[in-house]
């Protein structure tokens, strides 16, 4: 099949895109500087003549409320448009674990609005919500840095390794539309507090981590479950203290 990849040359877009070209599908990395632009509409009918499936796993450059959901809103809605000129059959899109318990963030009422868009389209689709990825872990910690302190609310956590997000989400792309959701996750469950406080030692960093009952996470309190999936989850195999990338020193 050809399959485009918006966002192709992303984490999970090279990914994704490497995998389904091991498996004989065509697959078609779609993002700026490939020459397709979902905001100005720019490449997408020349990109996506002859598709069978579109995957969209781009993300918003900015996390500014405002301006992640004129990402979200303009880019689904261009998309989407395309794809119904095009005759596509199937849309694919990568969203996160728990979206819907997080209204208080602007990044994840954007990707509400974006799932909106999809469901209504009219296009058949696959939605893929998947943990937080083992490599965003250091942004994680980042985010909720408060000078040499990491507060971290001690909720549930089960983070999963990029290269399995984009296995799921390249089963799903292969498959009949679900119309509907499928979630992943890795197969490990932590207390979130606890989780960070292992992985700075790993990565040698000084920083005390806090266990925190009310410490935000991108903008919105969580609850003992927000950020876990549900009964019949796809888990990965790859745990954390296993996955390569644990010790990598951040570019």
């Amino acid at each position: 099949m050809k399959i485009v990849v918006i966002g192709g040359t992303g984490l999970i877009g090279s990914k994704l895109v490497a995998k389904l070209g091991e498996h004989g599908h065509e697959a078609v990395a779609a993002a700026p500087n490939t020459g397709v632009n979902t905001l100005t509409g720019e490449g997408l009918a020349e990109a996506l003549a002859g598709a069978q499936v579109v995957v969209d796993v781009s993300n918003s450059p900015s996390f500014e409320p405002a301006a992640v959901m004129e990402f979200f809103q303009t880019s689904t809605g261009n998309l989407l448009a395309a794809e119904a000129a095009a005759g596509v059959g199937h849309h694919v899109a990568l969203s996160v674990v728990g979206t819907e318990r997080l209204p208080e963030s602007g990044y994840f009422r954007a990707k509400i609005a974006q799932e909106q868009l999809i469901e209504k389209s009219g296009v058949p689709f696959s939605l893929v919500h998947a943990t937080q990825f083992f490599e965003f872990a250091r942004s994680i910690a980042a985010e909720a840095t408060d000078g040499d302190t990491v507060r971290i609310a001690p909720v549930l956590f089960q983070p999963i390794a990029g290269d399995e997000v984009a296995q799921a989400v390249g089963r799903a792309a292969v498959g009949a539309p679900l119309n509907g959701r499928v979630e992943v996750g890795g197969p490990e469950q932590f207390r979130m507090d606890e989780f960070f406080r292992e992985a700075l030692a790993i990565w040698g960093d000084p920083r005390q981590v806090v266990a925190d009952p009310h410490a935000r996470y991108f903008g919105s309190e969580l609850g003992e479950r927000t950020l876990v999936p549900g009964d019949g989850a796809t888990l990965g195999q790859i745990r954390y203290r296993d996955w390569p990338g644990r010790t990598a020193t951040p570019k």
